[in-house]
């Protein structure tokens, strides 16, 4: 079973940063893209980062010129730089990745809190 774990999240002040890791263990596997989501309190879970092996990242509207993805996403690491950090950044944050016919994986996600 491939498993997905998140580490780099905490708490931080306002206009600060924190750099989000992923990575992938227990099976071997090669995905096709990885992305970082969230979930804030009261809230969807939405996107904040995604990028196709290969492909140009794309982000959320609200993250972008704050957040960078980056890694190897075939191998299954990837993380999430995160500048400029605002309160309503605060969620937790999963990583995701797809793999062979399109399947899904998760990992359990990391708590990112910004106070103001």
């Amino acid at each position: 079973q491939v498993q997905l774990v998140e580490s780099g999240g905490g708490l931080v002040q306002a206009g600060g940063s924190l750099r989000l890791s992923c990575a992938a263990s227990g099976s071997i596997f090669r995905f096709n893209a990885m992305g970082w989501y969230r979930q804030a309190p009261g809230k969807q879970r939405e996107l904040v980062a995604h990028r196709r092996n290969g492909d140009r990242a794309n982000y959320a509207d609200s993250v972008k010129g704050r957040f960078t993805i980056s890694g190897d996403i075939a191998k299954g690491t990837v993380y999430l730089q995160m500048n400029d950090l605002k309160p309503e950044d605060t969620a937790i944050y999963y990583c995701n990745a797809e793999g062979r016919f399109g399947y899904e994986y998760w990992g359990q996600g990391t708590q990112v809190t910004v106070s103001s």
